[in-house]
């Protein structure tokens, strides 16, 4: 090894050097910085919160082998799901559907079965006889007015939520 002068740390080489190491360490600090003032302020937001509400359901009348059961979703989160399907107890094998009510040019209505429907986050979604609904199979002996169905709602991030809904005439508010 002849020829080679150890290396010495300069006052210019530590400068460089500490400037190359500080500005990466800032520009994290500053972003975590930024970051945190964000979430502090609520503006990071918040998982979807599922509640379902206001569950009924119309008594089958005649030989119809299908009624319809509606719910009230509402998100308080402040991110959006999806409801992707509906489950209860006593249905068969065939089980409840997502359907959407549609009127067609010539003024006739028909149902069209959807595999999911958007819950919007700070929203909810009605559904009703001329929107949204589920389908649900008629079960051997059906229901009566006032009885209680267990419905199980399955949500994309809220995951599964059970409510009841009450069997009512179709047209009848429950008040």
């Amino acid at each position: 090894m002849t020829g080679q002068r150890p290396w010495r740390p300069t006052r210019r080489r530590l400068t460089d050097t500490l400037v190359a190491a500080v500005a990466p360490v800032a520009a994290c600090g500053l972003a975590l910085g930024g970051l945190s003032l964000w979430t502090a302020y609520g503006n990071a937001g918040t998982p979807a919160s599922i509640k379902v509400t206001d569950g009924r359901m119309f008594a089958p009348t005649g030989s119809t082998p299908d009624t319809a059961a509606y719910f009230r979703i509402a998100n308080s989160g402040g991110a959006p799901d999806r409801l992707l399907k509906v489950t209860a107890a006593g249905t068969g094998d065939r089980g409840p559907t997502l359907s959407r009510h549609v009127m067609t040019s010539s003024n006739t209505a028909s149902d069209r079965t959807v595999s999911s429907a958007g819950v919007p986050a700070g929203s909810s979604l009605a559904m009703s006889p001329a929107s949204l609904g589920v389908i649900v199979p008629v079960r051997k002996g059906g229901w009566r007015t006032g009885d209680l169905v267990a419905f199980t709602l399955h949500f994309e991030r809220g995951g599964a939520v059970k409510t009841l809904a009450v069997v009512v005439r179709p047209g009848q508010d429950r008040g």
